[in-house]
């Protein structure tokens, strides 16, 4: 039994193909190539034929691949690993090959109308076998602690076109009262609920590489407006100001920032307060050995991830690190606050828990033994592809 796997160096393919290979599924791989489109496409569609797979999967929806599958009936699964995947939105969503896998339950709610039976709600998982292999199971009496509070991950800010937009100045000033107001509430709904047409068009007229709404199954230009801009911006904001708060206002030794972001707006913080700024680390090998080696490992979803459990969640857990996030309306779904993992609802919250779990070590470890264990035996990559396989069939 066999499938193709279209690649694009998604840093999540490595584990998807070894849970596949797991479970005595052969891989063909088709990586993506800068040639011409239509050379790729075709190309594309020969591997296809040539293997004869049970189906097609990928990392993320391509509405490419989702055509050629449709025209030569071969099922093609994928599974999100980011939010918002605008091409989910893509009219090619609707065909009937798809089988889609949405980790966070908002979005999918947003389209599962389109393809009935076709679209699914599928949480992401921890590939705590590689983890594992790469530095040794974790062992609740583990005491190789290099860092009191790491944080791991963007602040965003190359990726926040909104500073950059030459938008009119009635425009600027109301989306900037927005994004004011809605800093001080999770989420995006105020701004979802406040965004006029005029001002989606605005500045949907300001970037010329807005994503069109033209392929879409319903006008998505006020989604992309809040999802592909406003929501960058305020996830920066708040990086900025959790990173300064718990840098600022915490009984730890330094909050330790593995980035590869611009850091210069923090550098007054990394002067005045107890701010270490490193480079960024191999996601593969590097990052689950800092997860590990940190008392404390915050994890602070972006704004439109909106009820799901981001990536990060499970990664720092399937290291064996102790996980304090922001909330996430989904984590009582697959995990227990205080068991598993902690929570915080706002900055002041944060600043607390840190405090106390540096001074509560015995409890600490416990809540990272129990999230490990409980992540090992129920949400690996693998148990995720054996739940997509069983549906799929």
């Amino acid at each position: 039994m066999n499938i193709v796997f279209y690649r694009y160096n998604s840093i999540c393919e490595h584990d998807y193909i070894a849970a596949f290979n797991m479970l005595g599924i052969t891989v063909v791989e088709f990586r993506h190539t800068e040639a011409e489109f239509n050379q790729l496409v075709a190309e594309f569609g020969r591997l296809v034929l040539e293997n004869h797979p049970v189906f097609v999967f990928s990392i993320n929806f391509f509405p490419f691949i989702s055509i050629v599958c449709e025209k030569l009936n071969i099922k093609y699964v994928c599974v999100s690993v980011d939010c918002p995947v605008m091409e989910i939105y893509n009219s090619a969503i609707r065909n009937s090959c798809n089988r889609v896998f949405l980790f966070d339950r908002e979005q999918y709610l947003t389209i599962r109308d389109e393809n009935p039976d076709r679209i699914f709600h599928l949480p992401l998982g921890a590939a705590v076998e590689r983890i594992d292999d790469t530095i040794g199971e974790f062992d609740k009496c583990f005491s190789d602690y290099k860092y009191d509070v790491s944080f791991v991950g963007s602040l965003y800010n190359e990726k926040d076109p909104y500073p950059e937009l030459d938008l009119p100045q009635y425009e600027k000033g109301y989306l900037d009262g927005l994004i004011s107001v809605q800093e001080l509430f999770p989420g995006l709904e105020l701004i979802e609920n406040s965004l006029t047409d005029e001002t989606v068009q605005a500045l949907k007229h300001t970037d010329p590489s807005f994503y069109p709404s033209d392929m879409s199954v319903f006008n998505i230009d006020c989604f992309v407006a809040v999802n592909n801009y406003l929501s960058y911006h305020l996830t920066y904001l708040d990086r900025v100001m959790m990173i300064s708060t718990v840098a600022g206002y915490t009984n730890a030794n330094g909050i330790h920032f593995f980035t590869l972001s611009d850091t210069s707006v923090l550098s007054g913080n990394a002067q005045n307060y107890k701010l270490m700024i490193h480079g960024g680390v191999d996601s593969l090998k590097e990052m689950p050995r800092v997860f590990r080696q940190s008392k404390i490992n915050i994890n602070h979803t972006m704004r439109s991830i909106k009820t799901g459990l981001p990536q990060r969640i499970w990664d720092v857990m399937g290291s064996g690190g102790f996980l304090l996030t922001n909330s996430q309306s989904e984590i009582p779904d697959y995990l227990n606050p205080g068991e598993h993992l902690e929570t915080y609802d706002s900055l002041d919250e944060l600043v607390e828990k840190i405090n106390y779990y540096l001074a509560h070590e015995d409890e600490r470890r416990e809540i990272a033994f129990a999230g490990y264990t409980e992540v090992k035996n129920r949400h690996t990559v693998l148990h995720r592809v054996m739940e997509m396989i069983k549906k799929i069939q």
